[in-house]
């Protein structure tokens, strides 16, 4: 099984946007999870193992960015 995450950064102003997409990728590169696989700029695909870190990662950015996630059986690579 994987997890898929979907996230997108919502902010009012450019400023605040700059501020937390710096924020939000400085500490995302922080946690070197070494199971996860991006795939774009705003899908992260992970395993139930590192679940529970990207979870409280998340949870720090309440608010700022819309996050869905999605328990996956089988993802394929289309192209």
């Amino acid at each position: 099984m994987q997890i898929v995450y979907i996230y997108d950064i919502k902010t009012k102003t450019k400023k605040e946007f700059n501020r937390v997409k710096r924020r939000f990728y400085y500490n995302l590169n922080k946690l070197n999870l070494k199971n996860c696989v991006w795939k774009t700029k705003s899908v992260l695909i992970t395993t139930p193992e590192t679940e529970g870190i990207l979870d409280v990662f998340f949870k720090e950015f309440k608010g700022n960015i819309e996050v869905y996630k999605i328990h996956a059986k089988l993802i394929e690579d289309f192209l």
